[in-house]
């Protein structure tokens, strides 16, 4: 718009620059002329002082002029400039004219019109009021430009803005999908299509480095899941010669550090298997899961000296992964036993699961902490950090959430709720 707004200036003023300047006479005046002529009784034309006249005169003291009728009768007032004595004569074959003075006192200024009054049509030549001439090539180029001006900023306040708007679509389409891509959604790419040409080289250098970063990542994973495939065979063997040794304090310590040694392995291939995002089709028994993995434990826990109890209150089916949901019951039972007290309750209601103890309770600053990965509410915790991460991962799988809450006895309360749908 600026720049618009600088061109019609820039226009104008080189109207003005062309102009050669001075004044020009008012056609007004040969108008007051001939309302001033009358014919009378005898025929001939007689200059009656009329009001505007009057005032015409009073305004200009050169005023002057020559009427001649269609009869070819003439009268003159004023003092008649010698130049236009002879055009005078002449009238009879001029209707239009403006002769222009460009230096002062603009002694020769002089119009001809054609003006009707009351002794009919006249033909006028004379000086009378002056306008300046600049002033008109002013008001005539700006009434030229104002409704090119207006067209032209119209074109730009609402044309313009679509035409960006429809040749930057593509690019917004681009950002939307960027903002989708993360972790979770490996294997993306920007598309190229309805981009303007420029952007084309920067997009296909984001999907480069997009392939790259997923190049890496799928390294990285099958680097953990060969290292934890590897390490449940020697702990397996491991495990079964200390099950085989005479019952000793150090044997049932070792078997405790071997225990958690497989539960890390689990863990590690568990969120690669959570990673695969292998759909939730099986009806799963809160319940009988929750049976199975407290039997399963119950020589570690007894072990532990620590009493464990199933509470069934009600528990209903959900559709998801048994094996991942045993997992996260065997973690939390086995956090419980490193970091609670001395009793344990898995308490089924409803889709909800409830893992409490009567340990010494964690910080309500820290009860949103313990579930990012490789966080350790004591530096000297035993584990690497994980459980929870897993447990909050599987829940976010299963479209559920896991909090962590105060017990009445002042240990705590890790609750699993799962979503009313949780197929898919």
């Amino acid at each position: 718009m600026s720049i618009l707004l600088l061109f019609g200036f820039a226009f104008v003023g080189y109207l003005v620059l062309t102009d050669e300047g001075g004044v020009l006479v008012s056609p007004k005046f040969a108008e007051v002329a001939a309302r001033s002529v009358t014919r009378g009784v005898d025929g001939r034309l007689h200059i009656v002082e009329t009001r505007e006249f009057a005032a015409l005169r009073a305004a200009n003291a050169d005023l002057w002029f020559v009427a001649r009728s269609d009869r070819g009768d003439t009268i003159t007032f004023g003092e008649i400039p010698a130049l236009y004595r002879p055009l005078a004569h002449h009238l009879g074959s001029i209707t239009f004219a403006d002769i222009r003075d460009t230096k002062p006192p603009f002694q020769y200024l002089a119009i001809v019109r054609r003006a009707s009054g009351p002794a009919g049509e006249l033909t006028v030549l004379g000086k009378g009021s002056l306008f300046s001439a600049t002033f008109v090539v002013l008001f005539l180029s700006n009434l030229m430009m104002i409704p090119v001006l207006g067209l032209l900023a119209l074109i730009t306040i609402v044309a313009t803005p679509v035409i960006v708007r429809r040749a930057l679509h593509g690019l917004a389409m681009i950002a939307e999908k960027a903002g989708a891509i993360d972790i979770d959604r490996r294997g993306a790419r920007l598309p190229t299509d309805h981009l303007p040409v420029e952007l084309v080289p920067l997009v296909e250098a984001m999907n480069g480095a997009l392939r790259r970063l997923d190049d890496g990542y799928d390294r990285h994973q099958r680097f953990l899941v060969d290292a934890a495939h590897e390490l449940r065979t020697p702990i397996a063997i491991l495990q079964a010669k200390i099950d085989a040794a005479p019952d000793t304090e150090l044997g049932r310590r070792l078997q405790r550090d071997v225990a958690r040694l497989a539960t890390l392995a689990e863990q590690m291939l568990d969120l690669q298997r959570i990673d695969r995002h292998a759909p939730l089709r099986q009806t799963v028994d809160l319940a009988a899961i929750a049976r199975e993995v407290a039997a399963d434990l119950a020589p570690l826990v007894l072990v532990a000296g620590v009493e464990i109890e199933v509470d069934d209150l009600g528990g209903e089916t959900v559709c998801g992964d048994t094996a991942a949901i045993a997992r996260v019951l065997a973690n939390l039972i086995q956090n419980a036993m490193e970091h609670g007290g001395h009793r344990i309750i898995v308490r089924i209601t409803g889709r909800m699961i409830e893992v409490e103890d009567d340990g010494p309770g964690i910080p309500a600053d820290e009860r949103d902490r313990i579930f990012e990965p490789f966080h350790r509410l004591r530096p000297r915790a035993t584990g690497a950090g994980l459980g929870l991460h897993l447990v909050r991962q599987v829940m976010t799988r299963h479209c559920g959430s896991v909090a962590a809450i105060e017990a009445p006895s002042g240990g705590t309360i890790i609750r699993l709720e799962f979503a009313v749908w949780t197929q898919g």
